[in-house]
Formats: C-alpha cells, structure tokens, sequence
C-alpha cells in the first residue's frame, strides 16, 4: 500500500502562515521561511535606496519609467511567489494596480540570497521565473558580498556577470547608473 497522496498546497495554507514568516506555494508545496537576517535586510534597502530615486522617479538625472517595489506577492502561472524585489517597466504597468498580488509577470526579479533560502532561490524559483517570462534576475549575496547578474532567454538563464566586494558596475537593466556595491554591504 502506497503513501496517502498530499494534497496541493492553497492560497487558505498561505494566509495561516504566521506573520513572522514569509510563505510561497512552488510546485503545490507550501514553503516557509523566517524574515530576512539584518544583513539580508540591510542588501535589500540599500539597493531599493540605490535604484527607486533614479530608476522609480527619474531622480539624479535617472530615466525613471520603473516601478519597483519589495516583497511583492506574484502569482505567476500556479505559482505563489515573494521575491525580495521585482521591478516593471511603466511601459507595461504605466500605473500599479491596488491589489494583494500581482499577475502580471516583473521585467527584473532580485533575490537576496541567504543560507537559509540560497537552494530554494535558485533550484525552486528561478526555474518559474524563467518559464513565466521574466527577463532579468539578480542574485545579491550579503554573505559572500556578490552579485550575480542573469538575463532569460529562449534557452534559459544566462549567467552575464558576477561582481564582488566593493565593485562599482553596470549592471542590466538597469546600466544607466553605476552601482556601488560597497553601499549594498556597508553598516
């Protein structure tokens, strides 16, 4: 006799997820994890500082036309997804919808890599990423003080670059600016 078959996870399993935790449904598996570390925090809102003033407002001489935002909940093709952040182009979300979730696919996903969720970042949720459309992704890693730079293509994620330490760079889509690494670590 065979295990029970388990069922899919459902958007009811998600909303009881306790407030100190961020929870998703990849594959029909609800999966949990413990809000970001300080260091993990600190990535995120330093480059949300770094790229909402010219990228989001056209701040500093920047081309604006993005909006990008934090933690937002995609719904992406049966997945139930938190990225650390996601940016659209006004081109394609000239304004932000006023809903719990977004359905349309993000042009720019960044997930801030910790070791707790290095593996399911990258063995669970890029794999979505890629087949739901989204053409660029970074991978920000406070630990090891690196960014990782992808592009999506009709055969998968390319790896464009990684950068370390306190590099300044240009990095896609978002090469208009140079980006200060350092600033993404600093305390």
């Amino acid at each position: 006799m065979g295990l029970p078959r388990k069922e899919p996870a459902t958007y009811e399993d998600l909303l009881a997820v306790p407030d100190h935790l961020v929870g998703e449904i990849v594959d029909g598996e609800l999966h949990t994890s413990p809000r970001p570390s300080s260091a993990h925090a600190r990535a995120t809102t330093n480059l949300t500082g770094e790229l909402i003033g010219p990228f989001g407002f056209g701040r500093g001489g920047g081309p604006g036309g993005w909006i990008i935002l934090v933690e937002p909940e995609l719904h992406l093709f049966g997945q139930i997804m938190v990225p650390d952040m996601a940016g659209w182009r006004r081109a394609r979300m000239p304004v932000m919808p006023e809903t719990p979730f977004f359905e349309l696919v993000p042009d720019w996903i960044c997930e801030v890599i910790s070791p707790s969720t290095g593996a399911f970042d990258r063995g669970k949720k890029m794999p979505h990423y890629g087949r739901s459309g989204v053409r660029h992704l970074w991978l920000v890693d406070p630990t090891m003080k690196t960014l990782e730079i992808f592009r999506s293509d009709e055969e998968g994620w390319r790896l464009l670059s990684t950068h370390s330490g306190d590099a300044k760079v240009r990095a896609e889509p978002f090469e208009a600016i140079e980006l200060e690494l350092a600033l993404l670590w600093s305390r």
